[in-house]
């Protein structure tokens, strides 16, 4: 395992995020966009609402990025070498649409206990301030949770739009990346992003998250699998690895997956969004 260097780990240790982290080549993210946009095509809506997430369920390519050396060494060195994956989603911002991302701190709805984890964030294509990168509140992942607005806008990428208002944009720090680098960031570092404003599509590809095997989900059930090292606890239900895309099981499991997903995203809510 080659990892991240100590320099890398306190950074991350101090700010709560790391980027950008090579991952992936130009021709292996194209392959992503290649894949999404042939679901597409051939699958009206099949990537649309809850079923952005759990894409690796569908797909031995989206699944094949979960497992890639490079990705979870860096992953090891933060949450250590049981790694389970336990969920994708992706986040597209068109050219010329008004979806954006609230500030809010990923912990806050996910029911995942203790924070011993870590959400990756793949750029399919470049990620930059003109076309709605991340940006991130560095050091916020020190505080303790904090009060999110459910705001359901029917533009916001999030389920309840959970918003932390009043977060200084001139304090946060943008999250630039190249197709196929990766950014990884704390459970509960403040974050969000704005508009796409560019000519082209924005695609983000998100393992939210790679947790380590002695994290439990305390609001319901998750489906996992295992990514590298042994789970001796056994806190999860395990999902299906992907052999054909769409392919009649593949899609079972993603329901099956979402399904529960939802019940804990909208745990304690009286109001159900689109994704």
């Amino acid at each position: 395992m080659t990892g991240l260097t100590a320099k890398q780990l306190d950074h991350y240790k101090n700010k709560g995020y790391i980027s950008p982290v090579n991952a992936l080549s130009l021709s292996e993210a194209k392959e992503i966009r290649n894949e999404i946009e042939k679901i597409e095509k051939d699958w009206p809506g099949a990537l649309e609402g809850v079923n952005r997430n759990y894409v690796h369920l569908i797909s031995p390519i989206f699944n094949k990025i979960c497992l890639n050396k490079n990705i979870l060494d860096a992953v090891e060195s933060i949450v250590g070498d049981n790694i389970l994956i336990c969920g994708t989603t992706l986040f597209i911002k068109n050219p010329n649409e008004k979806g954006f991302v609230s500030f809010h701190q990923d912990a806050k709805y996910i029911g995942l206990e203790p924070h011993n984890w870590v959400t990756v964030w793949l750029a399919v294509t470049d990620a930059n301030e003109q076309n709605g990168c991340m940006r991130m509140l560095p050091g916020s992942h020190k505080e303790n949770l904090k009060k999110h607005d459910q705001k359901f806008d029917k533009n916001n990428l999030l389920t309840r739009g959970q918003t932390i208002t009043n977060v200084p944009l001139d304090k946060t720090e943008p999250i630039i990346l190249k197709a196929g680098q990766v950014s990884l960031h704390h459970p509960l570092i403040v974050h969000g992003s704005g508009l796409n404003q560019s000519n082209d599509r924005r695609i983000g590809f998100v393992i939210q998250s790679y947790i380590g095997s002695n994290v439990n989900q305390v609001i319901g059930k998750m489906y996992v699998q295992l990514a590298r090292g042994i789970d001796k606890y056994k806190y999860h239900e395990y999902s299906k690895v992907p052999v054909e895309l769409m392919g009649k099981s593949e899609v079972s499991s993603q329901n099956k997956a979402n399904e529960e997903l939802s019940k804990i995203f909208y745990s304690g809510s009286k109001k159900i969004g689109k994704f």
